[in-house]
């Protein structure tokens, strides 16, 4: 049985992560959280291969004495402050997040992990100056907090298999949506608020371009790295490669829903509101063997659940 810890595990996409691997009964899955952004109804308790416990990852003492107890085989460090306002207004509470990543990787390497899993985000890429962004080529040229402590904790993982041999992967996100997702990101505050018909904001003329992935595309080829032993001591990108304006995102919703909301433009955000965002995802795709699920089918998909 392979011993699976979740950091992070009551957010959106590390708690749809552990909703499938305990599909597989092969895997034990500890998941904790102290519950800053993520919500105790995300979490799946109602099988025996899954366990919850709160903790704070950028508390030594307490990972400590889960990870000494469990002695995981893997973990999935995706536990960080989210979210652009949240992260753009406490800066300092985003770098204490460092802090979690050295506990993580420190415990991990002196307790026998096979491998970690960072996840790392697009925002380490900051303002484009290559199309599509690659994994390799592309400079990582953001001054945000948020982004810098990416970059170090992908730089600490690097580190520590240069040093301690502890393998690891980096999955550098891009847009992940899907039902599980908090109202506070684009697409299900935008979903929300046109099923109330009320005015949908959006910053600037909203032209600034974005690419969004459906949850079971991340979770396929998160699957199937793992299963496989695929993207070993190497950075991939997850997202899809279709990009859509922010305004015609919200079009879109608008379309979908039959929703009477109006869309209202704000003043541009001073910083973090990159111009456009579009991975090379060519080693995704060919992990998944397939393209990835268009934007359209997946708010359908989202707005089926929500009018269940």
């Amino acid at each position: 049985m392979s011993k699976i810890l979740i950091t992070g595990g009551a957010g959106f996409v590390p708690s749809s992560l552990a909703d499938q691997l305990v599909l597989d009964k092969s895997n034990f899955v500890v998941s904790i959280d102290n519950f800053l952004t993520g919500h105790k109804k995300n979490l799946c308790l109602s099988t025996e291969n899954y366990h919850f416990i709160k903790c704070d990852v950028n508390n030594y003492q307490d990972l400590s004495a889960i990870m000494l107890a469990y002695k995981f085989d893997y973990v999935f460090h995706y536990a960080a402050v989210v979210g652009v306002k949240r992260t753009l207004e406490n800066p300092l509470m985003v770098l204490q997040d460092i802090e979690g990543i050295k506990n993580v990787l420190n415990l991990s390497k002196n307790t026998g992990v096979k491998r970690v899993f960072f996840s790392s985000s697009s925002e380490v890429y900051g303002e484009p100056v290559e199309f599509p962004q690659n994994e390799h080529t592309t400079p990582l040229n953001s001054k945000l907090p948020y982004a810098i402590v990416k970059n170090i904790g992908e730089a600490f993982v690097k580190s520590f298999k240069k040093e301690h041999d502890l393998d690891f992967t980096i999955f550098r996100f891009f847009n992940t949506y899907g039902p599980k997702q908090s109202p506070d990101f684009v697409i299900s505050k935008f979903i929300k608020l046109a099923k109330a018909n009320k005015d949908i904001t959006i910053y600037g003329d909203g032209l600034q371009t974005r690419t969004f992935c459906f949850i079971d595309d991340n979770l396929d080829a998160t699957v199937r790295i793992l299963n496989n032993d695929l993207i070993i001591n190497d950075v991939i990108n997850l997202g899809s490669d279709i990009e859509l304006t922010i305004l015609d995102l919200a079009k879109l919703v608008i379309k979908k829903t039959n929703s009477n909301s109006k869309i209202i433009h704000l003043s541009a955000l001073e910083e973090g509101d990159m111009t456009r965002r579009k991975p090379d995802n060519t080693k995704m795709k060919e992990i998944l063997g397939r393209e990835l699920l268009p934007i359209s089918d997946g708010i359908d998909r989202i707005l089926e659940l929500f009018n269940r």
